[in-house]
C-alpha cells in the first residue's frame, strides 16, 4: 500500500509537470480519466499476476467503461505514464510501455492478426506518441522517440527519431532531418508506382529533346526507325534530381 501510494503521488506530479491546463491537485484526482485508467491497470495488473485473469479483465471493462480508455491487464506498464485526453487509447496484453512515456486520445498499442505470444509493441523510456497514431505488432519503437499523430507505425524504431505518416517513416533522427531518396524508403504500396512514373517522365524528356533537335536542324541522336533505349538509371538518381521527396 505505500508504493501504490507514492506511485498515485507520482502519477499527479508528472500531470502538473506536464499539462499546463491542470490547475491542482484536486482537480487532477477527480477529472483525468488517464490517470484513473491507470490506476485501475495498477489494481488489475496485480490481480492478473496472482492468476486472478477473470477478474482482472472485469475490472478492466468496468474500468473501459468509466474511462473510455481500455488497457489489459497483462500490460506491462513503467512508472509516469500520463494518457491525456485519453478517450480511444488501446493496450494489448503482450504490450510493454516504459517509463515516462507520453499517449494522446486515439493511440493504439495493437496485433496485426491471430498471432501469438508477442504480438504487441514495445515503447521504451520518454516516448511521446501522438493522437490517433497506431503502434502494430511486436516492434520496438526506441528511447525518446515522437510519432505523429495519425501515423501508423508497423516496423521498429531506433532511438532519438521522429516518424510521420502511413506507414511511418523516420524524417527526423538525432536531431538531424533525413532526407528520402527512394520511396521505397517509405514502405508505401504506390512506391513502385512513383517510380515508374518518375522513369516515364525522364523518358518522355529525352524525347522531346531529341525532337527538339530535329526540329531545328541538329544532328539527331537517333534515327527515325530507330526505339530510343531506356535510359539505364536508378530510381535514388531520379529523386536525387528533379524527383526528391
Amino acid at each position: 500500500m505505500p508504493h501504490l501510494l507514492s506511485l498515485i503521488r507520482e502519477d499527479v506530479a508528472t500531470v502538473l509537470e506536464h499539462d499546463p491546463a491542470a490547475k491542482s491537485r484536486a482537480e487532477i484526482y477527480l477529472c483525468y480519466s488517464g490517470l484513473h485508467a491507470v490506476w485501475f491497470y495498477r489494481m488489475n495488473h496485480w490481480l492478473w499476476n496472482h492468476n486472478c485473469f477473470l477478474l482482472a479483465r472485469w475490472l478492466s471493462q468496468v474500468a473501459r467503461w468509466l474511462t473510455g480508455i481500455e488497457i489489459h491487464p497483462g500490460a506491462q506498464i513503467g512508472r509516469r505514464l500520463f494518457i491525456d485526453h485519453g478517450v480511444g487509447v488501446v493496450i494489448g496484453e503482450t504490450a510493454v510501455v516504459g517509463d515516462d512515456v507520453t499517449l494522446y486520445q486515439g493511440v493504439t498499442l495493437g496485433g496485426t492478426g491471430k498471432e501469438r505470444g508477442k504480438r504487441h509493441p514495445t515503447l521504451l523510456d520518454n516516448v511521446v506518441v501522438g493522437g490517433g497514431a497506431k503502434i502494430l505488432g511486436n516492434i520496438t519503437v526506441g528511447r525518446n522517440c515522437r510519432i505523429g499523430a495519425g501515423s501508423v507505425v508497423l516496423r521498429d524504431v531506433p532511438d532519438d527519431s521522429t516518424v510521420v505518416g502511413v506507414p511511418g517513416h523516420i524524417v527526423l533522427r538525432d536531431g538531424k532531418r533525413v532526407v528520402i531518396t527512394d520511396p521505397k524508403d517509405i514502405r508505401d504500396p504506390l512506391s513502385d508506382v512513383i517510380i515508374k512514373l518518375a522513369t516515364e517522365v525522364h523518358e518522355l524528356r529525352e524525347r522531346f529533346q531529341q525532337h527538339t533537335h530535329e526540329l531545328l536542324g541538329a544532328e539527331p541522336d537517333l534515327t527515325m526507325d530507330e526505339e530510343p533505349s531506356t535510359p539505364n538509371i536508378s530510381p535514388q538518381d531520379l529523386f536525387q534530381d528533379d524527383y526528391q521527396i
